[in-house]
């Protein structure tokens, strides 16, 4: 029973562990997702005295996808609506040009900065208006929510491994007693430290196995889909090689690792 209480106890800890992991990598393609979302939807509103080629803009910066002009009829609605068709006319041609600009990618603020410097420099273009406050806001949101997953992660990640450390220490010494004995007899340290290493590498296999199960639920739960459905965004939520390749690979070379170490520092007290 206190075997099983063992096993248990190492495992649960390998699964919070992975379990962070994925959650952060959610996390982070989430986030990606949205960017290209907000991407597709953000754009910049340039006048231009003068009628600008679409390649022109393309040469100001790279960072620029598409270009698409504005008819100014929605304007000169707004202004006056009961001018005649010959002063409607006559107003289209005095109008500045406006041009709507996409973008290749969400920016970051200095990108943007450095994207409205470039197409003053143009001189016909006298006024580029990037609603700069909203997307500032955005974009620190973005950051914020980032920021405190990777942090709740990394201190999941920093606490498991130091209940899994102890978890191998206490088998370490449960084994010691054979362990001496073995050494006297002239076995390596290796074998000496095989049933340790198995532990360690059975347990994270088993650990990878539970998270699989429990993404692969998760990636099919219609719950969840809405949410994302709702945002507006397309997530990998598991996928069922790479995820479950990264998973397995950090599971194990981090029970390799601890059990290795717990196995220098008790050859050093030897």
């Amino acid at each position: 029973m206190k075997s099983i209480k063992n096993h248990l106890s190492l495992v649960i800890a390998l699964v919070s562990i992975l379990f962070s992991i994925q959650i952060f990598t959610i996390v982070e393609r989430s986030v990606d997702a949205y960017k290209n979302n907000l991407a597709n939807n953000y754009s910049i509103v340039v006048v231009s005295q003068n009628t600008m080629d679409n390649n022109a803009f393309f040469e100001i910066n790279k960072l620029i996808s598409s270009v698409s002009e504005l008819t100014p009829d929605s304007v000169i609605q707004r202004l006056n609506s009961e001018m005649n068709a010959k002063n409607i006319e006559l107003l289209k041609l005095s109008l500045p040009k406006f041009y709507k600009i996409s973008l290749a990618h969400y920016p970051t603020p200095q990108e943007i900065e450095e994207l409205k410097k470039d197409l003053l420099k143009n001189k016909s273009i006298t006024k580029v208006e990037a609603f700069s406050h909203t997307h500032d806001t955005t974009y620190k949101l973005l950051l914020m929510f980032k920021s405190v997953i990777s942090i709740f992660a990394v201190s999941t990640f920093l606490v498991t491994i130091l209940l899994i450390f102890k978890e191998l220490s206490i088998w370490q010494f449960k084994h010691s007693e054979r362990m001496s004995i073995m050494a006297l007899f002239g076995a390596p340290v290796w074998l000496r430290s095989a049933v340790l290493f198995r532990l360690a590498i059975g347990d994270a296999l088993i650990a990878s196995i539970l998270v699989f199960i429990l993404f692969s639920y998760l990636e099919s739960n219609t719950w969840i889909l809405q949410q994302f459905t709702y945002i507006g965004i397309n997530v990998i939520i598991f996928n069922h090689f790479n995820d479950f390749l990264l998973l397995s690979g950090v599971a194990v070379l981090l029970s390799i690792f601890l059990a290795t170490f717990i196995v220098i520092g008790h050859k050093e007290e030897a």
